[in-house]
């Protein structure tokens, strides 16, 4: 039997990612998303909940998320589930906690009219498993990954180095 382990997840930070780098140098940043659900009820009144994710990312990613991503700006994850667990130095107890590992990051318009990402002079933009996009200096983003709904170009085509994922 086959397995997937894939969250697709759109929202709005919550609080400002928290950059720190491991012992060997990687960046690994968290975030977390409030992600609002919307519906009306039998009773046709509006009805709204608002759940709250933590997401960790690695390498790149972490540290533009740092740089680009505050309170309240939205974003769109692609990423995995994973479960923490560890002993509770308090009470002695074992806990657990699923959290999402991202793989894939990109920035959304920040809701006052200017683009997502980073500013149009910015040579890096959000990287992750082939589906990034890269920003050429005062000009558009541009999808450097295979295209979505599409066939892939063949490998030959991809020469750039900033496709590799990390």
């Amino acid at each position: 039997m086959a397995n997937l382990n894939k969250v697709l997840l759109l929202g709005n930070l919550t609080r400002d990612p928290e950059l720190r780098y491991t012992p060997k140098g990687t960046a690994v940043a968290d975030i977390a998303l409030a992600i609002n659900r919307v519906w009306t009820n039998e009773q046709n009144q509006r009805q709204e909940e608002t759940t709250y994710v933590d997401i960790t990312l690695w390498g790149r990613q972490a540290e533009l998320a740092q740089q680009y991503l505050t309170k309240g700006r939205g974003c769109f994850i692609e990423g995995r589930l994973q479960m923490d667990t560890w002993e509770d130095k308090a009470t002695g107890q074992k806990r657990s906690k699923l959290k999402v590992v991202a793989e894939n990051l990109q920035f959304l318009p920040d809701g006052k009219g200017g683009p997502g990402g980073p500013p149009s002079g910015a040579s890096h933009a959000p990287q992750g498993n082939g589906g990034g996009y890269s920003r050429p200096a005062g000009g558009p983003p541009q999808r450097s990954g295979p295209p979505q709904g599409g066939s892939a170009a063949p490998v030959e085509d991809y020469h750039d180095e900033d496709d590799i994922p990390f």
